[in-house]
């Protein structure tokens, strides 16, 4: 269920805003997706797990601070990065 150190270096490639980019909130979202998916993906076999589901909207709620900050900050990238991730409906 945790992200693998292959997986996470992977992330951080495909969402990297310039080439020593390791947190910015393009890299931080998209972590947090991979996250969210794969969680989710185990809640739907563990239904009574409820300290995982408490999580998960932990993690939700840290990724709609993100997005709502990167609005605010560069609507152009906002609307890319979660075109690219395909949430937000």
């Amino acid at each position: 269920m945790t992200l693998t150190q292959e997986r996470k270096q992977e992330i951080i490639e495909g969402y990297q805003v310039h080439e020593t980019d390791t947190g910015s909130a393009d890299v931080q979202v998209a972590m947090l997706t991979d996250r969210i998916n794969r969680l989710s993906a185990h809640l739907k076999t563990n239904k009574k797990d409820h300290s995982s589901r408490r999580g998960l909207l932990k993690m939700i709620g840290q990724r709609k601070r993100l997005l709502s900050y990167l609005r605010n900050e560069d609507l152009a990238r906002y609307q890319a990065l979660i075109q690219r991730l395909g949430i937000r409906g």
